[in-house]
């Protein structure tokens, strides 16, 4: 099974940022973590700040991969292209987020992912990734 995590803005300073939110672990440590319990899959990363990138990613790989683990931070709440990319493709995306949206600022509460993603998980911390991968596989 080939499976891709795409992270979006400020994901690559996980481990320094607020990490009375996010956690004191690098996103980088925490996959080869994923890696080693999950061997058996084809398993990915792939991060950008850049929304377009974030696009272009989901069209590379929407059509190929059995399925997407998203986390586009910030433009889950403002980005109407993401959304239009996950709903243009084939492949299954579960829309994920480190921390509880909905106990975090009203304009977070908004998702143009959620609509046309698998599922959605939050609040988990970084076990979402996990918790995701395995959404795949049951």
């Amino acid at each position: 099974m080939k499976l891709i995590i795409i992270n979006g803005p400020n994901l690559n300073l996980l481990g320094k940022r607020e990490p009375e939110i996010y956690g004191s672990k690098t996103f980088e440590s925490y996959f080869e973590d994923l890696q080693s319990k999950f061997p058996s899959l084809e398993l990915s990363y792939y991060q950008s700040n850049i929304e377009g990138e974030i696009i272009d990613k989901l069209h590379e790989v929407g059509f190929d991969y059995d399925g997407i683990i998203l986390n586009a931070g910030a433009y889950t709440h403002t980005s109407v292209g993401i959304g239009d990319a996950v709903k243009g493709i084939e492949t299954p995306v579960v829309e994920l987020h480190i921390s509880n949206v909905h106990s975090r600022e009203e304009f977070r509460h908004t998702s143009y992912i959620a609509a046309n993603a698998k599922g959605v998980l939050f609040g988990f911390g970084l076990k979402g990734y996990d918790l995701a991968i395995q959404s795949f596989l049951n």
